[in-house]
């Protein structure tokens, strides 16, 4: 920890936390936002996103001020989004620069997405200092231009992150799962979704919006999984429910707190998002990853470390299949000996304090108290 953490009384701080979109980028923000007005409720902390992702939503929910600008995802073909992309990037920037003007920031820290560049560049012109942090195995564009800021710090979810200067932190997360003790939450978290208690659990997700092809293929064998001896919870998204009608096959559109779903499952199966691997590692639950085959093949690369390790499985989203899927899942499911040991691995690389390891690089980063964080920036 840093000087300043330690301190029993850090100094307030204005800061502006860039990021949205995505659970994967608002989750961290969120985290490190709560962990910095921990430190010191008089903080000015502020959060730009745009007015189309989730951070809409959960920002203010969380009780933290939103601001957003202009949504401009960069174009990947010449066509008419692109010829209009210099106009519309150069308007979120200036959004950004009067943004962190009216703010009067003296950091941004940043968790990627499309709206960070342009705040990336504004804060690089008015000469504020900037954190950065990656969640995924592969970097996303916003963070390199963030991580070339002037002595930007940069933090990774994951060892071997490629942006010059990364330290690994791991994932920022909520206390509720970070300081999760499974076994101890296990009853009434199963209780609480109406699970039988003393069942071995499965659950399913494929996150907030769900995974059509893992819905598709689990409800096909669904009394198969059942027979296994297992109960299943399925989270399926919102508008995505099918019921089977099979006794102890459970589904739900969506769980509210998925700290109660860890610690209801002995088993779970998921995508393979930066903050998904993160958090089932960090309560030390064996999975099967199916990641989501987009981008740069992160999501395969975010679980790839502890799958090696033997604390996890993937199973492919081109190859997950009614067949493939079940094929995998119920041989470990009657395994108790497999199923503790993938949990022992899988909770060796869990890192629980990043929310607090981002706080200290944000008031590195910040310094000593200013007079005033514009008088510099006109």
């Amino acid at each position: 920890m840093t000087e300043q953490s330690s301190s029993s009384a850090p100094r307030p701080l204005r800061v502006v936390l860039a990021g949205g979109g995505t659970t994967g980028h608002v989750a961290p923000l969120l985290a490190t936002a709560t962990a910095l007005r921990a430190r010191c409720a008089d903080s000015e902390v502020t959060v730009v996103g745009t007015t189309s992702g989730l951070e809409t939503r959960l920002v203010p929910q969380a009780g933290f001020e939103l601001a957003t600008i202009e949504r401009v995802p960069f174009p990947r073909s010449v066509n008419r989004a692109a010829l209009a992309f210099p106009a519309r990037f150069a308007r979120a920037f200036r959004q950004s620069r009067d943004l962190l003007r009216s703010a009067r920031a003296e950091v941004v820290v940043g968790f990627g997405g499309y709206v960070c560049t342009p705040v990336y560049l504004a804060a690089r012109s008015l000469r504020i200092p900037t954190v950065v942090h990656e969640a995924n195995a592969v970097p996303g564009l916003a963070n390199k231009v963030g991580a070339k800021n002037p002595g930007a710090l940069v933090a990774s979810t994951f060892r071997g992150c490629p942006l010059p200067g990364a330290r690994t932190v791991g994932m920022p997360m909520r206390k509720e799962i970070s300081g999760l003790h499974r076994e101890s939450s296990l009853a009434f978290a199963r209780e609480k979704l109406g699970l039988d208690p003393r069942r071995l659990t499965l659950v399913v997700t494929g996150g907030s919006s769900g995974a059509q092809r893992i819905n598709e293929a689990l409800v096909q064998r669904a009394a198969e999984y059942v027979a296994t001896g297992a109960q299943v919870l399925h989270i399926t998204g919102a508008g995505k429910a099918v019921d089977p009608g099979v006794p102890g096959f459970h589904v739900v559109e969506y769980v509210d707190g998925m700290e109660t779903a860890y610690a209801a499952a002995d088993f779970m199966v998921c995508r393979a998002g930066s903050a998904t691997v993160s958090e089932v590692s960090a309560v030390g639950l064996p999975a099967l990853y199916v990641p989501l085959g987009i981008g740069n093949g992160e999501q395969a690369l975010n679980c790839k470390p502890v799958v090696e390790a033997g604390g996890a499985m993937m199973l492919l989203n081109s190859e997950c299949t009614a067949d493939t899927l079940f094929d995998q899942i119920a041989p470990v499911l009657s395994d108790a000996a497999a199923l503790a040991e993938m949990g022992r691995i899988a909770a060796t690389f869990s890192i629980t304090d990043a929310d607090e390891v981002m706080a200290d690089l944000t008031y590195q980063a910040a310094g000593p108290a200013t007079p005033t964080a514009s008088e510099d920036q006109a």
